[in-house]
């Protein structure tokens, strides 16, 4: 497996559209492309754990879905692929994702792959778009939260999500997430 790689050149979405269907994810953040292989299935467990504790929630409190990758986020020219988002949901989704609903919560669980990146670039975008964030950490077995405006907090044990607009707290152990 290679590693997740970047490029000089500046990228437009019609360039990110027209790359292969090859099993690489292909991201895109103020013009600067990334690729990453397949995640693992550590990830991907990770990821199924963290939809089976939020999906409940989320749709208790009217927040809408819990989206997984191939669902985008676009804003400005850029489109990330998270590896979970939560955004309101409508009657009648959109067939343009320039139109969809700004997530309330977006997810990325870091990798070998991806560590920089998530850290630094998608933070970075996600933060100005006014998105709350988590970044899972397996191999530390920590959750980093940023939210825009709020020092960032890294949670070692247990954490709480009290969305926006909703009284309920939600209460997340992390042998639940992490196994």
């Amino acid at each position: 497996m290679g590693m997740a790689a970047t490029t000089a050149k500046i990228w437009t979405l019609d360039e990110l559209h027209s790359l292969p269907d090859d099993g690489n994810k292909y991201e895109l953040i103020h013009g600067e492309l990334f690729v990453t292989p397949p995640p693992t299935d550590y990830h991907e467990t990770t990821a199924a754990r963290l939809t089976r504790l939020l999906d409940p929630f989320v749709a208790a409190n009217g927040l809408g879905f819990v989206y997984r990758p191939r669902a985008v986020m676009r804003l400005q020219g850029s489109e990330v692929e998270p590896d979970l988002m939560v955004r309101t949901a409508h009657p009648r989704p959109e067939k343009d994702w320039n139109k969809a609903p700004k997530p309330s919560l977006i997810v990325e669980i870091l990798s070998e792959y991806t560590r920089r990146r998530d850290r630094v670039q998608k933070k970075s975008f996600y933060l100005e778009a006014g998105v709350e964030y988590w970044i899972v950490d397996p191999e530390t077995r920590a959750i980093t939260v940023a939210r825009p405006g709020e020092p960032e907090r890294v949670e070692r044990e247990a954490m709480s999500w009290t969305p926006v607009g909703v009284s309920a707290t939600l209460i997340l152990g992390f042998a639940d997430i992490f196994g």
